[in-house]
């Protein structure tokens, strides 16, 4: 049997590689699951031909109008968010409606989260997102462009 001649022939990144860009999505009549996987492709950077799993390669994204987002299906009766303290009992349901009226910011960065990886990285590319509820954002000076949203 010959010898297997190994060789290295993939394309890591480097910190001094990586662009970071800023993109702006208007989340008004957007529903909310294709909205997300498409911001967290983007902060994930699977858009860039750089991409490598293990470091953060993504760029920035402003969401703005996230209390006008949509849900389908009947969920803005049905869909529940929770969490748990930890104790005993200690679960606690918000419902869609309640959580938009509140903070619609959260009802995105959930979406969001939940699209992540669950680990330091997904932390840090979570650190990239910024969300309004209304259409006023105060990054104007990192001059966003508009990200096209498919769906």
């Amino acid at each position: 049997m010959g010898h297997l001649k190994l060789t290295k022939n993939t394309y890591t990144a480097k910190p001094a590689d990586i662009e970071r860009r800023w993109y702006v999505v208007d989340a008004e009549g957007q529903v909310l699951g294709r909205l997300a996987s498409t911001v967290a492709q983007v902060l994930r950077g699977k858009h860039k031909p750089i991409y490598t799993q293990h470091m953060d390669t993504g760029d920035h994204v402003i969401v703005v109008n996230a209390g006008k987002v949509v849900v389908t299906g009947g969920k803005e009766d049905k869909k529940e968010y929770r969490h748990h303290s930890g104790y005993p009992g200690g679960l606690k349901e918000t419902p869609y409606e309640d959580l938009m009226k509140k903070r619609p910011e959260q009802v995105i960065t959930r979406a969001v989260r939940g699209m992540l990886p669950h680990n330091r990285l997904g932390r840090a590319m979570l650190g990239k997102l910024h969300v309004y509820a209304g259409p006023e954002h105060g990054n104007e000076a990192q001059k966003p462009e508009p990200l096209e949203i498919n769906g």
